[in-house]
């Protein structure tokens, strides 16, 4: 007998409280492992988000005076809770975007960085103090939160990303309004409690679940003070034109084509393992997912691509409830169509297709979204699987005669977010990491992604703005820096001070 699951309706998350959605309008979220339909999702209005974000405003100058310790100690509680209720995350999250168990755990670690960094918002709200500038008038600056401010996060990392845009959104004392991507918006709700339970006060955390109303209405709303947004690089240069259009603060991440260049004098076995984890890992659904190995001298290619083609034969795609799986399937059948029409489109444009993901065995008993891993050898600068992001499992081999070669090739393409090299050359490694323009850059590390405490961004199309996910950057981005001069009268100021500007001669 067939068990029908049961379809839940979700909420947003506003003033504290799980709110029902008034539109009418819902989008559906699968299971992507099965298929099915598990959630409904409400789909905001303008007006609701209005609401939200009036709510939003309204809470804002509580926890602006709120002290920083304080401030700092919700945000450890709220660490603590994520770590006291992992398996019910992971389940949450390996349901909603088919991510393996592993690669789940991985993603939350990762996002437990960028909260740890939070703890530490009392260190980096620091201003800086100098005495008797001048005419005994001390000069000191101070940080200060924005306000009202937004995050708007994709569906590939449900809860590291929007973790890494808030935790010092929150510390640093703005209310934020998160944006989850509607295919996956459960995580984001569970995260919405565990801030409850640790005592952030009531409109300081605020999910409105939705798509372009809710995106354009925080674009425009001039209570919405600055914009943090992860995703496609058209949808990301359209965040940060309109952002700025309505002179709003705009980190606005998109997407990545990133490179493995490897060299003559490298080891090819590890070569080869760190290519498959780095390219294949959550089904290639990582903006920093290695996208094309690019081989130095013919040789060393003809040896990789053998090397590749067994190992990837191997590999085993399935449900995240299996522990031998490797990676699990697409986020969507949209997604899956699209990857499969890119790999027909590069075999047509003259690619080689090596390992072919496009028929799998499991399609055949599941109605997931699943597509195998593929390899396409002999790809081109101008082939379109050479020149857009695709994401999901299919990846490239261009192969060259040279690390300059490498190096033009990489830097002529307009997307700039991750790249590395695999060498035991110093020196190669030295020109590769000077010459190369690409924002995060590796050295035998297959994925150049920073740790929370470094800044994380890439060059060129892949960014826009100058703010950054990770880092230090953070407490930048979402605080603002007064610089006050003051003087304490002793006696009455002469009639010609009055009238000019303070130096350090007075």
């Amino acid at each position: 007998m067939t068990t029908v699951q049961e379809v839940k309706t979700l909420t947003h998350f506003i003033g504290g409280e799980l709110i029902e959605g008034k539109s009418g309008r819902f989008g559906s979220v699968f299971n992507p492992t099965t298929g099915e339909v598990i959630a409904k999702v409400p789909l905001a209005t303008a007006k609701e988000t209005r609401e939200a974000i009036d709510k939003a405003q309204a809470a804002f100058p509580q926890w602006r005076d709120t002290s920083v310790a304080k401030r700092a100690e919700i945000v450890l509680k709220f660490r603590n809770l994520i770590t006291e209720n992992m398996e019910e995350l992971l389940q949450i999250i390996c349901t909603e975007s088919g991510k393996t168990i592993e690669d789940a755990r991985g993603e939350i670690t990762r996002g437990l960085e960028s909260v740890d960094l939070a703890i530490g918002a009392p260190h980096l709200m620091k201003g800086e103090y100098s005495v008797n500038v001048g005419g005994q008038i001390n000069a000191y600056s101070a940080k200060y939160p924005l306000g009202v401010v937004a995050a708007i996060s994709p569906f590939n990392f449900p809860i590291m990303v929007p973790l890494a845009q808030t935790s010092m959104a929150v510390a640093v004392g703005n209310a934020v309004i998160l944006k989850a991507s509607e295919r996956v918006p459960m995580t984001a709700l569970f995260v919405s409690e565990l801030w409850k339970k640790a005592g952030l006060p009531d409109g300081i955390w605020t999910v409105v679940n939705g798509d372009k109303d809710v995106v354009n209405e925080l674009l425009e709303n001039p209570s919405v003070q600055a914009i943090s947004f992860v995703g496609s690089t058209p949808v990301a240069k359209y965040i940060y034109e309109t952002g700025a259009k309505y002179g709003k603060r705009v980190t606005a991440l998109g997407g990545g084509k990133n490179n493995m260049v490897v060299m003559p004098d490298a080891d090819l076995d590890q070569v080869a393992n760190a290519f498959i984890g780095a390219a294949f890992g959550a089904a290639s659904q990582r903006c920093m997912a290695i996208s094309t190995i690019m081989p130095v001298g013919k040789d060393i290619a003809d040896r990789l691509v053998g090397i590749l083609t067994e190992k990837i034969a191997n590999l085993k795609v399935g449900s995240y409830t299996n522990p031998e799986t490797d990676f699990g399937p697409v986020i969507s059948q949209q997604s899956k169509e699209a990857i499969i029409a890119a790999i027909n489109r590069g075999e047509s444009e003259g690619a080689t297709v090596i390992c072919d993901g496009r028929e799998l065995d499991i399609v055949k008993e599941s109605k997931g979204f699943f597509v195998g891993p593929t390899l396409l050898d002999n790809v081109k600068p101008g082939m379109e699987i050479y020149e857009q992001e695709i994401f999901g499992p299919a990846r490239n081999v261009v192969r060259v005669d040279s690390l300059d070669e490498a190096i033009q090739l990489i830097n002529k393409h307009e997307l700039g977010n991750g790249v590395t090299i695999f060498t035991n050359d110093g020196l190669a490694a030295r020109k590769f990491t000077t010459e190369i323009d690409v924002g995060m850059v590796g050295v035998n590390v297959p994925i150049p992604i920073p740790v929370g405490y470094h800044n994380f961004a890439g060059f060129k199309g892949s960014r826009f703005g100058e703010g950054h996910m990770f880092g230090p950057d953070q407490a930048r981005f979402f605080t603002k820096t007064k610089t006050i001069s003051e003087r304490w009268m002793t006696g009455q100021a002469s009639a010609a001070s009055t009238f000019a500007f303070p130096s350090n001669n007075d």
